[in-house]
């Protein structure tokens, strides 16, 4: 086969595969000759250098590519949902036919309801039924994330016949580094690896390569369940049960990489007090929605703080200098609270603990915070008490006395959030409601509610009892 050329030559120079592919598709060489030369680029490249044309350029690169060409690229062009939209119907379905179910079903979802059914209809049976399958299930359910590209042969075949089954299947399905096989019921019996298939003499006994305790998912399993199960097994894809034990899908890697996307990008939302993720396009009143109800539950509990703080007029009109270092108490204490919640959101997630292991994270996480505050505290003293004595022009000893106690109170008030940023997770966790969720914005506001109520407390105590400064 003759040698393909490049547009830019290989070089230790970054290349910028975007901008070769564009200009080649809006070059005056012929249309096969183009065609011939992206073939070089990955899908995703094309799918880049697609999306910077104008629509006429977007016209004759279509063109250009060929039906089966585009659809490999289409699962990569950004609001592909959107240009399909606009070609005629028949030709949208025979797009979205030529591609792997899941990324169809993909496409269609982002779909006004009534044009994808329309869609599905003009799609050949088989591959309409699959994208209904899948449909079927609810986002949350494995069954939502997987694909019907994937190889499936029957046990009692030999070496030879096994070979030429994947011959058969492969030019409808490309997944064929992990070929399934089944009994002959159809029940899912286990797996071989192609790599063996290959290697194996046609003599060979085709169950003696056969892996009959290959993992499996049901597809009614929920993704947050068995993320980390999917994880830990690090296969290129995992098969798809019902049931019965029949196979329905497949999830590959690339399924897996955007389910654990989907799972950290949902964990950082509920941390922010959010019911999902958010995107640029999502509507005003839908994202108010969303955000409403903890800010609601919030602003009781602020009113809470804004309380405390008037509980404590007394100390703050004694002594008026203490109020500039309430914020400096509350960040610290909310940051290190923030800290400890998102270790034991962690690890809750990647381990099974049992109530020692939970013990033994409390305490790890209280001597982290008394560590912390106790090197912050001895700083804030020194900070404090010159800021008190220059800035203010206040005496030594009253500068000193009153950054100790701002100090001894940053301590306190760090060991106690990290207690509380381990604790309270740990406690939603346990009555089965979901920690990240609940736990971020109220870690929060309980962490300034303790903060006001030790910080003015210890100022009380210490500076007016103890010290009797100000009276």
């Amino acid at each position: 086969m003759e040698e393909k050329e490049l547009n830019v030559p290989v070089s230790s120079e970054e290349r910028h595969y975007e901008q070769e592919i564009a200009e080649l598709l809006l070059s005056d060489l012929p249309a096969e000759e183009i065609a011939y030369k992206v073939s070089d680029y990955h899908d995703n490249d094309i799918a880049g250098a697609f999306e910077s044309l104008d629509d006429k350029g977007k016209r004759r690169a279509v063109e250009i590519l060929g039906q089966e060409r585009f659809s490999e690229i289409l699962a990569y062009v950004e609001d592909s949902h959107e240009l399909l939209a606009e070609i005629p119907a028949e030709r949208a379905a025979k797009y979205l036919e030529n591609m792997d179910t899941d990324d169809a079903v993909d496409i269609l979802e982002n779909m006004d309801e009534e044009k994808a059914e329309s869609l599905i209809e003009l799609m050949d049976k088989e591959t309409g039924e699959d994208i209904k399958l899948i449909q079927s299930y609810d986002y949350e359910e494995i069954g939502s994330r997987m694909t019907t590209n994937f190889v499936v042969i029957k046990k009692d075949l030999d070496v030879r016949s096994a070979m030429k089954e994947l011959i058969a299947q492969a030019g409808e399905n490309d997944n064929i580094l992990t070929i399934y096989v089944t009994d002959e019921n159809d029940v899912f019996y286990g797996v071989l690896e192609l790599k063996d298939l290959i290697i194996a003499r046609d003599y060979t006994k085709l169950d003696t390569l056969i892996a009959t305790s290959y993992p499996y998912l049901t597809d009614h399993e929920k993704v947050s369940d068995c993320i980390e199960r999917i994880k830990s097994y690090a296969e290129d894809s995992i098969p798809v049960l019902d049931e019965s034990g029949h196979i329905l899908g497949v999830i590959t890697s690339q399924d897996i990489v955007e389910a654990v996307d989907d799972e950290l990008g949902e964990d950082y939302a509920k941390l922010a007090g959010l019911s999902e993720e958010e995107d640029l396009n999502e509507k005003t009143s839908a994202s108010i929605k969303k955000r409403i109800p903890w800010l609601i539950a919030l602003l009781l509990l602020g009113m809470l703080t804004s309380t405390l703080v008037g509980a404590f007029e007394g100390v703050i009109a004694t002594i008026p200098v203490v109020i500039a270092f309430q914020s400096l108490i509350l960040s610290m204490s909310g940051n290190v609270g923030t800290q400890s919640l998102a270790v034991t959101i962690r690890v809750i997630a990647d381990e099974e603990l049992t109530a020692a292991d939970k013990l033994k994270l409390v305490f790890k996480e209280s001597k982290v915070g008394l560590g912390n505050g106790l090197i912050l505290g001895l700083i804030s003293v020194l900070v404090v008490g010159i800021y008190i004595h220059f800035a203010k022009g206040e005496a030594w000893n009253y500068s000193v006395t009153v950054s100790i106690c701002v100090g001894f109170a940053m301590l306190v008030a760090m060991l106690v959030a990290s207690v509380t940023g381990t604790l309270i997770p740990l406690f939603f966790n346990k009555i089965k409601v979901d920690p990240a969720a609940a736990s971020g914005p109220f870690i929060s506001t309980l962490n300034d509610i303790l903060g006001v109520a030790l910080y003015y407390g210890l100022c009380w105590f210490l500076l007016i009892q103890v010290f009797h400064i100000g009276m």
